[in-house]
Parts: C-alpha cells; structure tokens; sequence
C-alpha cells in the first residue's frame, strides 16, 4: 500500500502526540516536529506509511534517550487482557463455532493501539469485545480460512500490538498448533509487541514464536531479517494482523488472510468499508 497525501498531516500529529506521550521536555518536542517536516519533503510516496513512521519512533526514542517508552503501556495492557483471558478462553468453548468466536475476539484486541489512540482505557477493549461479537463476519472468508488451514503445512501468524496478542492467543489455540509459528517485532516501536511480550502472553509455550528482526510497525519485509523473509516466502497460509500489518503485506501475491480494525479514512478506503469496520478478509 502507497503513502497518500491525507497521510501526511497525520504523521505530524501521531508524531507530536507521540513525543508528548514520552518525554514533557519542549525542546524535543520541537526538534521531533521539525524532524518530521524534514522527513517529509523527502519521502517517497510510493511506501508504505509505516516507512514512515518507523523513521519518526526512531528519531522519537533517539532524541528520548529511551529505547521502550511504551514499555510500562505494554505490560499494563498484557496484565488486563490475561485478566479477561480465563473468561474470554471459557466464552470461545461455549460458543456454537469456536472457531469464528476467536476469531471476533481476536479483531477486537486490535483496539490496543497506542499508535493511534493514546487515550485508550480498559473499558475500550471490553466495549470492542461486545461490539466484535455481534459485527457481522465474512462467512465465506471464514470457510475459505478452515480450508486453508487444512490445506497448509506451514501458517505464519503476524502479531501485532501488546495485550491484543492475548486475543491472537486465543485463535492461535483454536488453529493446528504444529503448524503455526506467530511472529513480533524484532525491537520496540510503539506499543507493538516483541519477544518479552509473546512470553509475557503465553504464546511461547504454545507454538513457535519468532521476531522479523525489524523495528518498523509493521511487516516492511526489506526491513526484516534474512531469516523471517525465508520463513514469510515458504509460508503456505499468512494470518496478518492490524493496519500496520495489512499496509506492509496487502500487495503481496500470497494467500493471507488480514484481521483488523479500520481505523483510518485511508485504510478505511483501501480496503472498501467505513472507518471503524472490524474485518477477516481473505487476500
């Protein structure tokens, strides 16, 4: 997916948010706005908008002298979605289809995203959790992805943000285990999930997890390790979760299937639905 001018007046205010959100001292602030502007006159619309804001984290964590300000953020959301795990896990064995009800719950927990909404609270998970189990659901993307998961050998799980791979984990138990290698961040960026946070969530001890080796947030494979762009190519089934991901990987001539929230007019456009959307769409 391409970098579009709409974009450009919102990399300015995620990024002073952003900085806002780390650090209170002025004088970053202005360096990191006028970094920006910088950026900006030089990028290349052709990338994706996570190019973008890997570039504006890194300046952000640079200036901050902090390599994880959203560290106490990601562990404090980690901690409320294990709280709900135990009753969310009960509520997917009732349902009639396990299967989609995991797969609600995990578009839901794409609400935790600091990226875009620093003023989430933990009521607004609950809320997207009721809100995913009465939305609609592609039935047919649904029975395309049982089948697909029959079919394949190998299925690459991308994660997305802390707490909300809890949700993943309670999909990641309702697919073939032996098949399934979820996969993080290689560094911290945001609130997007690493290796620490894939233990923290349990994930470790059920399936293989590995980093890409990048701190974009998102899946810019020429950013990522020799290794996981092996493992994305020989992948036979790709489950992408998020905007960061489905804006990386949604051009890709593979079969996958994207999980997400739309939370912006762009990505909103791009996939055809309003803003706002909770979505499983099949490539």
């Amino acid at each position: 997916m391409r970098t579009y001018h709409e974009c450009v007046p919102c990399f300015i205010s995620q990024a002073t948010e952003a900085v806002r959100f780390v650090t209170d001292d002025r004088e970053i602030h202005d360096k990191v706005l006028r970094g920006v502007r910088r950026m900006v006159d030089r990028m290349d619309l052709s990338q994706p908008p996570i190019a973008m804001g890997r570039h504006v984290h890194r300046m952000i964590r640079r200036l901050a002298g902090d390599e994880d300000p959203y560290k106490e953020v990601k562990e404090r959301f980690n901690r409320a979605a294990l709280a709900l795990y135990p009753e969310l896990k009960e509520r997917v064995k009732r349902s009639r289809d396990p299967l989609a009800a995991a797969v609600r719950i995990a578009i839901a927990g794409n609400i935790i995203d600091f990226g875009v909404n620093r003023n989430l609270q933990e009521s607004d998970v609950h809320e997207a959790i009721e809100q995913a189990m009465e939305a609609p659901l592609d039935n047919g993307a649904l029975s395309d992805f049982r089948k697909a998961m029959a079919d394949a050998s190998s299925i690459l799980y991308l994660g997305d943000n802390a707490g909300e791979i809890v949700f993943d984990r309670l999909l990641v138990e309702e697919m073939p285990l032996e098949k399934v290698t979820f996969v993080v961040r290689g560094s911290p960026v945001i609130n997007d999930a690493t290796m620490d946070d894939a233990r923290a969530a349990g994930l470790t001890d059920i399936v293989e997890v590995i980093d890409n080796g990048s701190d974009a947030p998102g899946t810019l494979l020429e950013s990522c390790s020799e290794e996981f762009r092996e493992r994305f190519e020989t992948a036979d089934l790709i489950l992408s979760k998020g905007q960061g991901n489905y804006e990386t990987v949604s051009h890709i001539p593979k079969r996958i299937f994207f999980l997400l929230k739309a939370k912006c007019p762009v990505i909103a456009r791009d996939l055809g639905c309003d803003v706002g959307t909770m979505l499983f769409r099949r490539k």
